[in-house]
């Protein structure tokens, strides 16, 4: 219901504005020019859509092969010491972990449509160890705030994306995304924590988190170090087609020592491809087609110059303020975030630092409005306690760490 008031208000408001400009400051020009742009959106729409099917194939086929090879049940029992201190309440050893880690997982390669299945698995595997029908317990909490967060390892949507908009290398957002999902996740492990009382001073869970900040502390000293902007771009490049290309050795020689068909597995996980990028063309039609309107009318283009005209006046720099509607939109609608990231390449680049900026907000965090409204309503639990405020205040933390990463690896602090 809330994207539905939000969509039929961009549509309204941008219609609103454009017949405004066109009546009372003559632009009729303009009234043109908004619908050639719709048009142009619905068939941006459908290009886009088909040309995931590839990208889409192609990893998930390999998570296939991953699931079958057993790697994912292995790394299920290699971070249960890790799940058991955030999940106390689940018993040892329990399916739901095994759920849970294929979730992740999906979240982890960017496939958000993929997630999803696992993800309404889990919660239905909670609720029944739940000992307070109809009230989120904390286990659910946790899980859907660490969703909310994003965890994106390698974020395949938006690779995709980027492919699309002729970016030069589409696969360098991957090491900012990684750490502003990372942050906006440790953030929400944190203050669920607080809440829930969680005692996170426990061996596994800081040497965990203390080799992550190292890791991160490490690339970051380095890039600020001796690095300058393009041998950043060539650096994060390396490193994330480096990740990538070493998943899919991991997974090919793992389904070969179990013996299992990796090709045949490749087929069945990539058939599903087909099938999740056609279903998301209606939504991105409707959404880019609203934001083509918003975007006509100029109103996001007045909501960002009143911002950047505060930050400018506090004496800070306002590059990443024209990717704002991106990180505004995500906590709301996917769909309507992805349109705002499209659209925003489209308009400063691939290659911009607002594009790569929109990009990097797109995958550090995940739609919390949406989530808490599909998990929370699979299972009927309406109480959902402080899931929201703490999902927020995770995503919060990503969008700033999005910015200041950016500023690391696209463009320099200055």
């Amino acid at each position: 219901m809330i994207l539905s008031y939000l969509w039929s208000a961009f549509f309204i408001l941008g219609l609103i504005f454009i017949f405004t400009k066109a009546i009372f400051f003559g632009e009729i020009a303009l009234i043109d020019s908004s619908i050639k742009n719709l048009f142009e959106s619905t068939k941006t729409s459908v290009e886009i859509s088909i040309g995931l099917i590839g990208i889409m194939a192609l990893f998930l086929g390999f998570m296939k092969i991953a699931e079958k090879a057993g790697v994912v049940n292995y790394l299920s029992r290699k971070v249960n010491p890790f799940f058991s201190i955030l999940f106390p309440e689940i018993p040892k050893n329990h399916p739901v972990i095994g759920t849970m880690m294929l979730n992740f997982s999906a979240n982890f390669l960017g496939l958000d449509n993929a997630a999803t299945p696992f993800g309404l698995k889990a919660m239905e595997e909670l609720e029944e160890i739940n000992t307070n029908k109809g009230t989120a317990s904390n286990s659910q909490i946790m899980f859907t705030v660490l969703h909310a967060s994003g965890l994106t390892f390698i974020p395949v949507s938006i690779i995709g994306y980027r492919l699309e908009a002729l970016a030069n290398n589409p696969t360098d957002i991957f090491l900012p995304i990684l750490i502003a999902t990372s942050s906006a996740a440790l953030a929400g492990i944190i203050i669920v924590s607080i809440y829930q009382k969680i005692n996170l001073f426990k061996w596994p869970f800081i040497s965990t988190i203390g080799c992550l900040v190292l890791f991160f502390s490490g690339i970051i000293w380095l890039i600020n170090s001796f690095l300058n902007v393009e041998e950043v771009k060539i650096f994060t490049s390396l490193f994330s087609n480096t990740i990538i290309f070493s998943l899919f050795l991991i997974f090919i020689i793992g389904g070969l020592i179990r013996k299992i068909n990796v090709f045949d597995s490749f087929i069945e996980g990539a058939k599903e491809s087909f099938n999740i990028s056609v279903k998301i063309i209606p939504y991105l039609v409707g959404m880019l087609a609203a934001i083509s309107i918003l975007r006509s009318s100029g109103i996001l283009d007045l909501i960002t110059l009143g911002i950047g005209n505060v930050v400018e006046f506090a004496g800070f720099n306002s590059d990443f303020v024209n990717a704002l509607p991106t990180a505004l939109m995500k906590p709301i609608s996917g769909s309507g975030a992805r349109g705002l990231m499209i659209e925003t390449m489209k308009t400063y680049g691939a290659d911009s630092f607002v594009g790569y900026l929109a990009c990097v907000f797109q995958g550090s965090s995940d739609t919390t409005f949406y989530i808490l409204a599909l998990y929370y309503g699979s299972i009927n639990t309406s109480k959902t306690r402080y899931s929201l405020q703490a999902s927020l205040l995770a995503e919060l933390v990503g969008v700033i760490v999005a910015i200041l990463i950016s500023y690391v690896f696209y463009q320099g602090i200055y």
